[in-house]
C-alpha cells in the first residue's frame, strides 16, 4: 500500500482534535490528573480484523504532545485477533487521554473498512475477480477509506468525478444513447483518460462493445446474464459487476468470470472494528 501523504493525515487529525477539545481542552483530565503524571497504555483489538489507519492514530498522539512515545506492534494491513496489541503508548497521562478518542475513531473506522473488504476478498479467492470500492464514502474521508480498502486487499475505483470518465445511465439518457455518449466521451477525453460505460442489458453490452468500450460496468445483472456477458465479451473489455453486491452473493458473482466486482458496502456499511486503549 502506498502510504498517505503527511499533509492529508495532519489536516484530518488536527480538525478532529479541534472538534473534540474545543475551547477548553480535556477538562476531566485537567481536573483529575496532575500535569506531571506519566502513564503507559496499550491499544488492543477487541475482535478479529484487519488494521488500517495507524498513521492517523500516531499523528493524534504526536500532535497532542511530542513527549508521548508510541510503538506499533501491528501496522496497516495486519490481521489481528481479539486481544492482539496494535500499539503501545507511553508518556504524559493527560496527553494520552486527550488523543485517545480521535486515535480510536480513525483507527476503528478505517480498520472496519479494511476488515469488511478482506471478507469480500476472501470470498472471491480462487477467481480472477478483484474487489473494488466506489464513491460511496464518508464525506471528507474518501482518501482514507480508499486507503483502508487497499489495506484489506481490495483495489480502488476512481477517486472522484475528476480522474476517469464513467458514463452512467443518466448520462446515456441525457446524451441520447450509448452510441452518442461513447462518441462524445472519446472526442472529449484525452488518450490517457479511462472511459467506462454502464449497461443494464446484454443488448446494451453488445452496443457498447460495438462502439469500442474497453471498461464496462454490468449493473444489477443476474448470474446467468453475467455469465452470458463474459461469453459475449470474449476478453475485449474489462467487465465490472456492480449493484446489490453482498457478502453472501459476491462469491457466486466472481465465479461468472467478471474481472472486477465493485461494492459500496465495503465502505458505507462497514462496522467499526472494536479497539480499546487501556492504561497499565
Amino acid at each position: 500500500m502506498t502510504r498517505l501523504p503527511d499533509f492529508l493525515i495532519e489536516d484530518a487529525v488536527r480538525r478532529a482534535l479541534a472538534e473534540d477539545l474545543g475551547l477548553a481542552g480535556d477538562v476531566t483530565s485537567a481536573a483529575c490528573i496532575p500535569a506531571e503524571t506519566m502513564s503507559r497504555a496499550r491499544l488492543t483489538a477487541r475482535r478479529a480484523g484487519v488494521i488500517a489507519g495507524v498513521d492517523l492514530a500516531l499523528a493524534a498522539f504526536r500532535l497532542i504532545d511530542k513527549d508521548i512515545e508510541t510503538k506499533v506492534e501491528n501496522g496497516d494491513g495486519a490481521r489481528v485477533d481479539d486481544g492482539d496489541v496494535v500499539m503501545r503508548v507511553e508518556g504524559p497521562a493527560r496527553g494520552i487521554l486527550a488523543a485517545e478518542r480521535v486515535a480510536l475513531n480513525f483507527l476503528g473506522r478505517l480498520s472496519g473498512v479494511a476488515t469488511q473488504t478482506a471478507l469480500y476478498v476472501d470470498a472471491v479467492r480462487g477467481t480472477q475477480a478483484k474487489i473494488a470500492c466506489t464513491r460511496k464514502t464518508t464525506p471528507g474521508l474518501r482518501a482514507f477509506e480508499k486507503y483502508a480498502v487497499r489495506c484489506g486487499g481490495g483495489v480502488n475505483h476512481r477517486f472522484g468525478l475528476f480522474d476517469a470518465v464513467m458514463i452512467k445511465d443518466n448520462h446515456i439518457v441525457a446524451a441520447g444513447g450509448i452510441a452518442e455518449a461513447m462518441q462524445a466521451a472519446k472526442a472529449a477525453a484525452g488518450h490517457m483518460a479511462a472511459i467506462e460505460i454502464e449497461v443494464e442489458t446484454l443488448e446494451e453490452l453488445e452496443e457498447a462493445l460495438e462502439h469500442g468500450a474497453r471498461i464496462i460496468l454490468l449493473d444489477n445483472m443476474t448470474l446467468d446474464d453475467l455469465r452470458l456477458a463474459v461469453s459475449l465479451n470474449r476478453g475485449r473489455a474489462v467487465l465490472e459487476a456492480s449493484g446489490g453486491v453482498t457478502l453472501d452473493s459476491v462469491g457466486a458473482i466472481a465465479k461468472t468470470g467478471v474481472n472486477v466486482i465493485s461494492s459500496g458496502a465495503i465502505t458505507h456499511s462497514a462496522p467499526c472494528l472494536d479497539l480499546g486503549l487501556d492504561f497499565l
